[in-house]
């Protein structure tokens, strides 16, 4: 199966994003997407959430990273077909395509960013800087709770990703604020692609409360990617995935 007929297959097509959408994803870097997930699936995956944080306790996160300050899982696609939408929803697909062109899954993953922590360097997720529009990776933010001002929200440079730059490279200190900077807030049920590109990274959570999400990551096909899938993939998993499913992951 070839990328264009797998897309095909999940409903993806150019046409499910607006020409001011595409617009706002070339120039700002990032893209918020409204009400892709319901209150139901909501639901579930927050009580899937804290049943694998607690049954995998102080191992949670060890398939890719732990972080100090933040509850993370990682493998979310083995760990249920709750996680299937992160990497089939036709609307985000349709982001990432925009971005990468073809594409697969890097790693799924959650990252709750904790009552009094959660703050991180502004950066970006590739390690060298490169020209404008040879971008190699993006991102998918999905929020599970709503991001407000206080609760730990990521904070993002629009436009960037078009400078050839990383925050290490023209910033004394890549953890303080930068100018026009901002923080992006949503509801639940909101998807944010961002171009992976973009420069980025946690806030301080203020709150008394967890603020969580999945990041759906992905990268240029034939990239090695953060977690190696068709090491990974359990036959369970491979046999609850359609084809197209599967070729979004790189394990077909």
């Amino acid at each position: 199966m070839d990328s264009p007929t797998a897309l095909r297959e999940l409903g993806v097509s150019a046409g499910l994003l607006t020409a001011a959408e595409r617009a706002r994803l070339d120039e700002d870097g990032f893209l918020p997407l409204p009400g892709i997930l319901s209150a139901g699936q909501l639901q579930v995956i927050r009580q899937r959430l804290a049943e694998l944080s607690a049954a995998e306790g102080e191992r949670a996160g060890l398939e890719v990273h732990q972080e100090e300050g933040t509850d993370r899982l990682a493998d979310l696609v083995n760990k249920d077909p709750v996680f299937e939408v992160c990497f089939t929803s036709p609307r985000v697909l349709a982001a990432i395509a925009h971005v990468l062109g073809d594409f697969t899954l890097s790693s799924l993953n959650s990252r709750a960013a904790l009552p009094g922590a959660g703050h991180q360097r502004l950066h970006a997720d590739w390690a060298e800087p490169v020209s404008s529009g040879d971008y190699q990776v993006c991102n998918s933010i999905w929020l599970i709770d709503d991001f407000t001002a206080a609760n730990g929200p990521t904070r993002v440079v629009p436009g960037s990703h078009r400078s050839a730059q990383l925050p290490r490279q023209v910033m004394t200190d890549p953890t303080g604020p930068c100018p026009g900077e901002v923080k992006v807030l949503g509801s639940a049920g909101t998807v944010v692609i961002f171009n992976a590109h973009v420069w980025h990274g946690g806030t301080r959570n203020t709150t008394h409360r967890s603020r969580r999400a999945l990041h759906s990551y992905f990268c240029r096909r034939g990239l090695k990617q953060q977690l190696d899938q068709r090491a990974y993939v359990r036959p369970e998993t491979l046999a609850r995935l359609s084809p197209a499913a599967q070729h979004i992951l790189g394990v077909r």
